[in-house]
């Protein structure tokens, strides 16, 4: 047993040095593929390790331990509207499971499943621990390059497969990204590890540790709700869908000299300007929520002319001061404190 246990223990480190093919595919051609592979399947488990360690709970503790903590990731995709992830965090389990009807969501702490009706995902939600697998967060970083953007990097040995890569290097004004690393299986473009660099360092890093193209059974991506469960309904997957749909702010067509970003619908309350991995968003937040983000962020952020403003490696952060009739604006991105200071005046008068 013994014996067994330590040739285990040794496998990671044996596989890291079995040959690496070095790919002659293009960078163009790589770059084709990745943006093509959301319908093909996959499964596997990966590790995503962020080092943005945002002061707030609440409403928004979830996106804190996301981007500041190791999450596991365990996952088994058919297809964009059949698929199931595991998520595995110091907090404790959840499990995601999207199929042709909705989503369950299903926290094994609280035993509570709840079911988000509709097919098409919303204009607008907050980041969840799917976002974090590096075929979708590869795929998103890379949706809006250009095949002049990127560049070919050698390639690494990325759960048991010689994976060719691709380095993105933003040149937007106000951008505080770095640079973008990812590196993909060469057959299928599916991505297997992002690193995202920002200010001097790697902010945040997804990989897979274990994957296979093999496409899961139809028993591992439905839910089924345990008989002892409690079993609960919303329309909305969280807070900043429905300020999105509900709220009657209105933002701007450009703010900060960034247009509004025409990939994304133009109908929401919630605004997201730039594109590719520059981007800036503006969420009007109700009284309610904007008071008790003001007191979370007060002790760690600054005091400035428009409101709290606050920077954790490349991602910036500026509650404006309240409105008026009560509310404020949360804007935040990956964009420079004068950018986003910029925004504020642009908001002001509204």
């Amino acid at each position: 047993m013994v014996g067994g246990v330590a040739v285990l223990a040794a496998l990671p480190a044996a596989m890291g040095v079995l040959p690496i093919h070095q790919s002659a595919i293009g960078a163009d051609q790589l770059l084709a593929r990745i943006r093509a592979s959301a319908a093909t399947p996959y499964q596997g488990y990966a590790e995503s390790t962020g080092g943005l360690a945002l002061p707030v709970t609440q409403q928004f503790k979830d996106v804190a331990d996301l981007f500041g903590e190791t999450t596991q990731l365990r996952a088994w995709y058919s297809g964009p509207h059949d698929w199931r992830v595991d998520t595995i965090t110091v907090a404790g389990e959840s499990d995601v499971d999207a199929g042709p009807d909705g989503t369950w969501t299903w926290d094994y702490e609280s035993n509570r499943a709840t079911w988000t009706g509709g097919v098409s995902p919303p204009d607008a939600r907050l980041p969840v621990a799917a976002d974090l697998l590096p075929t979708n967060l590869g795929r998103r970083l890379l949706s809006e390059a250009t095949a002049g953007q990127v560049t070919r990097l050698p390639a690494k040995r990325i759960a048991g497969r010689s994976a060719p890569g691709l380095l993105l290097v933003p040149h937007e004004p106000g951008s505080t990204i770095d640079r973008v690393d990812v590196w993909a299986d060469e057959r299928t473009g599916l991505p297997l590890r992002v690193d995202v660099h920002g200010s001097g360092t790697i902010v945040l890093s997804t990989r897979f540790l274990d994957f296979s193209t093999d496409r899961p059974s139809r028993s591992d991506t439905v839910f089924v709700p345990p008989a002892t469960a409690q079993v609960q309904t919303r329309d909305e997957p969280d807070i900043a869908a429905e300020i999105d749909k509900f709220s009657g702010d209105r933002v701007p067509p450009s703010l900060a000299g960034l247009p509004r970003n025409p990939a994304l619908p133009g109908f929401g309350a919630i605004g997201v300007y730039g594109s590719g991995v520059t981007e800036l968003v503006a969420v009007p937040l109700p009284d309610g929520v904007a008071f008790s983000l003001y007191r979370q962020l007060e002790d760690a952020a600054q005091t400035g002319k428009y409101g709290l403003t606050l920077s954790v490696g490349p991602l910036g952060l500026l509650l404006t001061s309240f409105n008026v009739s009560g509310g404020a604006w949360l804007l935040t991105g990956t964009v420079t404190p004068a950018l986003l200071s910029r925004a504020a005046s642009d908001l002001a008068p509204r």
